[in-house]
């Protein structure tokens, strides 16, 4: 097992942490999981750095940044996967806006349901619920509120959805209705999760400077992991 957090600037995609069984890469905003247009995506981007085949066991969206598993093995991957399903892999996220939410904290819950142009939209049913619970932080110097996102599930669009729901988009989500930024501000922040031998693994990706100073207490794993 070789933690690597500290690798030197060069490769395209920067590695967190690498195992036998796994590799955790911080993933730029505006590159594509899968292959499309002739372009390469991620996975075989990733593949072609590391000179390994890689299998995906959970994505981020193209707008999103951030912490991102890939397993190394078919055996690894089934691993891995079953402990996305089962909700064992605690994921935490980081998102702004400037409009103002209808709530600064809580659960969002409801039905996701396919709007128009691959867009989605949250619903009042609670048949097979998107689950996030978030908190926030207003930042005075900036004029703008962080959140801290923690989805329970994993649907599409879930986070993007959530903030839109709030009355309070994502800044840069076109898509969604943010406001106008130079990215989507959604950025995969902190992984938990338990390695084939047993050890937990917690890994955090501060986000760019552009986001300003988050508030003390979330640039903590224990806290992130802990029901806030």
């Amino acid at each position: 097992m070789q933690d690597i957090s500290q690798q030197p600037e060069g490769p395209r995609f920067k590695l967190l942490y690498q195992s036998d069984s796994c590799v955790v890469i911080n993933k730029p905003a505006g590159i594509s999981f899968h292959s499309d247009n002739n372009e390469a995506g991620l996975v075989v981007q990733l593949s072609e750095q590391l000179q390994q085949r890689l299998w995906p066991v959970h994505r981020l969206d193209k707008v999103t940044s951030g912490i991102l598993l890939l397993a190394t093995s078919e055996h690894s991957a089934a691993f891995f996967s079953e402990q996305f399903s089962s909700r064992r892999i605690q994921k935490r996220y980081l998102a702004i806006s400037h409009m103002k939410p209808k709530k600064k904290q809580g659960w969002i819950k409801g039905d996701m349901s396919k709007s128009r142009n691959g867009s989605w939209k949250l619903m009042r049913t609670q048949e097979n619920p998107a689950i996030t619970h978030f908190i926030s932080h207003f930042d005075a110097t900036r004029q703008q509120r962080q959140f801290l996102l923690a989805p329970k599930t994993g649907k599409t669009h879930q986070l993007r959805v959530a903030m839109k729901s709030l009355s309070a988009p994502i800044d840069g989500d076109q898509r969604y209705g943010g406001q106008a930024a130079d990215r989507a501000y959604l950025h995969s922040y902190a992984l938990r999760f338990c390695e084939i031998n047993g050890d937990t693994i917690s890994l955090i990706a501060p986000p760019e400077s552009s986001w300003g100073a988050l508030p003390a207490p979330w640039q903590q794993a224990d806290y992130l992991f802990s029901d806030q």
